[in-house]
């Protein structure tokens, strides 16, 4: 019996998946818990649409993540924070300062999306990392400057 899976079964498929199981198991378990649901030719095409719409966001999402890294690759991005004589910080310029500097700027950047090399302790210029997402990232400086 061809069934459409409702949700994930383990050792059996995932949500969304459309197997042929024995009419047993299908009857006895999957039907009678509400894990799945006989599948029709309606059936099947809503799934199919389903999986189209959701590849179409995806790569749409991936387009926009791109674009993104395009603009901000480069970039300089200043950070004031208060500092002492001889050029040490007091603490230390976070990702989350990062971030709202990049927002002010005008790009929303979540602070976990951020790396620095090494804490950044002193005034000066520094590199830091922006991951996107997986295969996306892009290189911006960061100049500390005291307040």
């Amino acid at each position: 019996m061809k069934v459409i899976f409702k949700a994930d079964v383990k050792g059996s498929g995932k949500k969304g998946d459309i197997l042929e199981v024995s009419d047993g198991y299908a009857k006895n378990f999957l039907l009678k818990k509400g894990l799945a649901e006989v599948a029709t030719s309606t059936g099947i095409n809503e799934i199919e649409q389903k999986k189209k719409a959701d590849a179409y966001h995806k790569a749409e999402n991936v387009k926009a993540q791109k674009e993104l890294a395009e603009k901000i690759a480069g970039l300089t991005v200043p950070v004031s924070i208060r500092a002492g004589e001889n050029g040490k910080v007091f603490g230390s310029v976070t990702t989350e300062k990062i971030a709202s500097a990049l927002s002010e700027m005008g790009y929303e950047v979540d602070k976990k999306r951020i790396s620095t090399k090494e804490p950044i302790k002193n005034i000066g210029e520094y590199e830091a990392e922006v991951r996107l997402m997986e295969g996306v990232t892009a290189k911006i400086k960061v100049v500390v400057t005291p307040l």
